[in-house]
């Protein structure tokens, strides 16, 4: 499950305590702390002006992964990122997320189109957005993750 993420809610990821009412992985981080400072930065600018922006994905209590818009919605289009916690891979865990991200889109107004990146050999999450709906686009060069695949669901 899905639950949207305050800025409390990053405070406390930062500090390495879980929101209330969940409990952090305890063999894994769900995201390196650079990575978690960088997301709390892109949720207080984009949720500014869009909210709800962040969520931590859930099961049985436990924070396994994340899942966020990472830049402004533009047209109606938000883009997403979203990780697990390498303990918690390929366990379905972020599939659901994401339907769960998309059913909440297809029900808020302002959204239209959803779209993604992966790596190229990055397999795993491929798999994840197609079995959620999404088309692949195009490739493009990110001048961090080098070649990556662009994807999009339509939100209405």
């Amino acid at each position: 499950m899905i639950i949207e993420l305050t800025a409390h809610d990053f405070a406390a990821l930062l500090n390495g305590t879980a929101p209330a009412d969940t409990r952090l992985v305890s063999d894994s981080a769900i995201a390196p702390p650079e990575v978690l400072e960088m997301l709390a930065k892109i949720a207080i600018a984009v949720g500014a002006e869009f909210t709800p922006c962040a969520w931590i994905i859930v099961e049985d209590g436990e924070i396994v992964g994340l899942c966020s818009i990472i830049r402004m919605p533009e047209n109606g289009e938000i883009h997403i990122g979203y990780g697990v916690a390498p303990s918690r891979e390929r366990r379905g865990y972020v599939t659901r997320a994401i339907a769960q991200l998309l059913e909440w889109a297809r029900k808020d107004p302002r959204v239209t189109l959803v779209s993604a990146d992966t790596g190229v050999e990055n397999i795993a999450s491929q798999r994840v957005l197609e079995r959620n709906g999404f088309i692949r686009t195009k490739e493009r060069i990110d001048p961090e993750d080098g070649l990556v695949i662009c994807w999009q669901a339509v939100a209405l």
